[in-house]
């Protein structure tokens, strides 16, 4: 870790899991775990990551895949990159966050439902198997 301008900044190992059977592209796999990580606050405002180089290298995967990915998140608003310093985790405003979090979440309900529907589920089979899955899945 190290300081730069006030704020503490490092590299750590960024925890990114990528399975070859999952179906979606490596790319996708890296840039919504990373997405996720920013808008929880896994990767703090301001983070150093790893340059595209080390992060691939860790990845085992292509130089073009990391930089797609950060260049995609710096479009984005949830990075930004200095010349000649690095790639950092941008201020990320609670609106935003809200906002993200509830297209990811609109989203993984719109591909139940398309499951849902190829396998001939009612509406009222898909409330029932989500109403269970909230109770399942609920805090104590």
């Amino acid at each position: 870790m190290r300081q730069e301008n006030g704020v503490e900044v490092g590299m750590m190992r960024i925890p990114v899991t990528i399975t070859n059977d999952s179906g979606k592209p490596l790319y996708h796999q890296i840039k919504e775990q990373l997405r996720a990580m920013i808008l929880s606050r896994y990767l703090p405002e301001g983070m150093l990551l790893p340059s595209i180089r080390e992060f691939a290298a860790d990845l085992s995967c292509s130089v073009i895949t990391i930089r797609r990915v950060y260049q995609d998140l710096e479009q984005e608003g949830l990075l930004y990159t200095r010349q000649g310093t690095g790639t950092f985790v941008a201020r990320v405003s609670e609106e935003e966050r809200e906002r993200f979090r509830n297209v990811a979440v609109y989203e993984a309900f719109r591909q139940a439902v398309e499951t849902g529907r190829q396998v001939q589920c009612s509406s009222d089979e898909m409330r029932s198997i989500l109403d269970e899955l909230l109770q399942e899945t609920e805090p104590n």
